[in-house]
């Protein structure tokens, strides 16, 4: 037997043992629907990892990974649903299927050519999605979704032929937004209300966002990547300026808004060299 199948067994045994009577309490408590959130969790620390460079770090994040779908797979066997074995042998089963051009006779000439024989496969496999939009979960962060969506959009044609049509279509639901945002502060501001975006201003917003995510993928960039380093780069800029304005003795909440935007032009400009 070989390392990595002892290795395999070791961990499917532990994990039996820890779901026994006479096991962990904790562990025999949880469910799949329990263990969702650290599914979800152990998933994004496995990305942060791979972002992090550090081999030591990717190793510990994919055993948590691989733990939960140990748990997941002994919580199934024990209710007689399926085993580790079916989910591994489901798998492996799938991926020689996948790959007629690799374990049969079928010719690829490039990447993309196996792109597209995966998903004619996949179609072949799976004839009760009547939509080209079936199989992407609802429950993906919104901004992934959104590029699942159109991805799948494409693959029937439907799509811009290049980013000026995404381009243009960001134009014109800024527009729009702006648009509503105009009427919206004027009724306010003539009934002497308090300004409230409405629901047609967050549905315009919504369209938007979806814009900018398609503007994205034609310009092969990953607007949940390019979000997070937005997201860093903002707290990296105001922890900066936290600290300018806690050196000078005074409070952030102490401060005009046109020292706080001040502050932030100087580490702004800092920051870009």
């Amino acid at each position: 037997m070989s390392k990595d199948a002892q290795a395999m067994d070791r961990l499917l045994e532990l994990m039996a043992r820890l779901r026994a009577p006479d096991g962990c309490p904790w562990d025999r408590e949880q469910t799949p629907a329990t263990l969702k959130p650290q599914m979800l969790e152990e998933c994004y620390e496995v990305i942060e990892a791979i972002d992090s460079g550090s081999p030591e770090h990717l190793t510990e994040e994919l055993g948590d990974l691989l733990l939960h779908i140990v748990f997941l797979a002994q919580i199934a066997h024990e209710a007689g649903d399926f085993t580790f074995a079916d989910v591994a042998t489901g798998i492996a089963d799938k991926l020689v299927r996948r790959h007629p051009h690799v374990f049969g006779e079928a010719k690829v000439a490039d990447a993309g050519s196996v792109v597209s024989l995966w998903h004619e496969l996949k179609k072949a496999e799976k004839p009760e999605r009547t939509s080209a939009l079936d199989g992407v979960p609802r429950v993906l962060p919104a901004l992934m979704r959104a590029e699942a969506l159109q991805k799948k959009a494409r693959n029937v044609g439907f799509d811009w032929p290049d980013p000026r049509g995404s381009l243009a279509k960001v134009r014109e639901e800024l527009g729009e937004v702006t648009a509503e945002i105009e009427a919206e502060l004027a009724f306010a501001a003539a009934d002497e209300a308090k300004f409230v975006a409405g629901d047609k201003t967050a549905e315009e917003l919504g369209d938007l966002l979806f814009s900018i995510v398609n503007l994205t993928r034609h310009l092969k960039l990953d607007a949940e990547e390019l979000l997070t380093g937005a997201n860093d780069k903002f707290a990296r800029r105001f922890r900066e300026v936290e600290e300018r304005i806690n050196a000078s003795g005074k409070a952030m909440k102490d401060c005009t808004m046109e020292e706080l935007d001040a502050a932030w032009d100087e580490v702004k400009k800092a920051d870009e060299g």
